[in-house]
């Protein structure tokens, strides 16, 4: 983990993860000690949110990214400036989900190792200890009537501010009083 921590917020990284197949490349913005937040950069080579990872799913880890000096021409060329540091917590899982949700209308949940085919996509309502309350948003951009709660312990990813979260809340809409 020593390296993540060296990697700096001026250098493209790149790693795997046991959880999801392939690499992820972004900048790191901020460490915690458990989770960093990661300027995300897709597989077409642009900013695409943000996502916060655990640190203990860090694998293959290359400082800078493989093809790196690619990667960055490609984003200057295309106007994609490195997204400024938003003011998210990675201090502990709660904090993040909470600053998250104070600057984000929706953030997604993932619980990999619990459902690692499902993420949830939501505006979080209220975070305690032991579980984030959300109320989600379907792929059809429909809010969900009810709330659901998820275990803070199962949650393995969190990401935000990506295009698929915009464009959901573009369509649906603001987030609705939820139903009792």
């Amino acid at each position: 983990m020593e390296r993540l921590a060296l990697a700096g917020r001026d250098v493209l990284v790149q790693f795997t993860r046991p959880l999801e197949a392939g690499s992820i490349t972004g900048y790191i913005l901020a460490i915690g000690p458990r989770f960093f937040l990661l300027a995300f950069v897709d597989e077409y080579i642009r900013f695409n949110g943000f996502q916060c990872i655990r640190l203990q799913d860090v694998r293959n880890l290359q400082v800078p990214a493989k093809n790196a000096a690619f990667v960055e021409a490609a984003l200057r060329l295309r106007g994609q400036r490195k997204p400024r540091t938003p003011r998210i917590s990675v201090q502990s899982l709660q904090e993040l989900l909470r600053t998250a949700g104070r600057l984000f209308p929706v953030v997604t949940i993932q619980r990999e190792r619990v459902n690692p085919d499902v993420c949830h996509i939501g505006s979080v309502l209220s975070v305690s200890e032991s579980e984030v309350s959300l109320l989600e948003i379907g792929p059809d951009a429909c809010w969900e009537e009810h709330a659901l709660s998820y275990r803070i312990a199962q949650i393995t990813r969190v990401d935000f501010g990506g295009d698929y979260e915009q464009a959901l809340t573009l369509v649906g809409g603001p987030t609705p009083a939820p139903e009792d």
